[in-house]
């Protein structure tokens, strides 16, 4: 066991640790004579029908935009169970609420279902890949919340060797005792992008989760300013005393988008970023 098993690390520049929508195709006629956008003097019943073509393309589109953003408002419509999960797309909500209940900080109480799974990967993801797994006290809560308790206790004494490693602590930037320098800001922050259930049992599931994050330090004097990196993780989970746990996952980079040419922020930007905005309780 190392660092490199655990959520939200990777390299020095960033700690460890999908469902494609379809496209649609708009066939456009072109104009008859070049440079007459409405056809020349081809007008009247012509005109008017291309005219009315043209509404009822819109219209359709409208129509067809609206159903797929409908929402589940009614939580009963879609209930806690696989069975309309395959039939939303995978960026339509599901329409069932968050869990209000917590461990340790972390959201419990998931559904036993393929949609409770997704969420509890998307939540443990988050706890994993967050500055507490850089406190003792706060790693240990996490793991035992997160993982199922044969496999926390395996796995804390690895873990503890690996998060207060003096060697790794130098090469992120953090002093010995995983706090950040004077002046600056710790950054490890998980964002779930989309879930994805590959396999399935009575008390089992396979969720693979594809997310951006956040690691650095954030303040004018870091050498290892806060970079993004995009991963795919894929948990093991069972359902053991009314929860999700975390049996087991493996790690792989991407899918990477395209970067935009876009000016990074400020040291100070982003630590106020990050200081003001809060992170979320994950539902599909």
């Amino acid at each position: 066991m190392s660092l490199g098993d655990e959520p939200g690390y990777g390299d020095t520049s960033r700690g460890e640790d999908g469902g494609y929508g379809g496209s649609g195709q708009t066939r456009t006629r072109l104009p008859d004579r070049p440079g007459d956008v409405y056809g020349g003097a081809r007008r009247g019943r012509s005109s008017s029908r291309s005219l009315i073509t043209l509404v009822g393309v819109v219209v359709l589109l409208i129509a067809a935009i609206a159903f797929a953003n409908r929402g589940g408002d009614d939580p009963s419509s879609s209930g806690n169970g696989g069975s309309d999960k395959a039939k939303t797309s995978p960026t339509t909500a599901s329409g069932t609420r968050p869990v209000e209940s917590k461990v340790a900080g972390i959201p419990a109480g998931f559904a036993h279902s393929e949609q409770g799974a997704e969420s509890a990967a998307a939540n443990y993801a988050v706890a994993l890949g967050s500055t507490g797994m850089f406190n003792t006290e706060q790693r240990h809560a996490i793991v035992n919340a997160v993982y199922a308790p044969d496999v926390a206790a395996a796995r804390l004494p690895d873990l503890d060797t690996a998060y207060s490693s003096e060697k790794f602590l130098t090469n992120i930037g953090l002093n010995k005792d995983g706090s950040a320098p004077a002046g600056e800001t710790f950054i490890s922050r998980i964002i779930p992008v989309g879930t994805k259930v590959t396999a399935s049992g009575a008390d089992s599931a396979t969720v693979e989760l594809w997310y951006t994050s956040l690691f650095g330090l954030s303040g004018n004097g870091s050498t290892n300013p806060v970079s993004e990196s995009w991963y795919t993780t894929t948990y093991q989970l069972e359902w053991i005393n009314g929860d999700w746990k975390v049996t087991d996952f493996t790690q792989k980079d991407g899918p990477v988008p395209v970067g935009r040419d876009q000016k990074a922020s400020t040291a100070d930007d982003m630590t106020k970023a990050v200081e003001e905005y809060g992170g979320f309780t994950y539902a599909r």
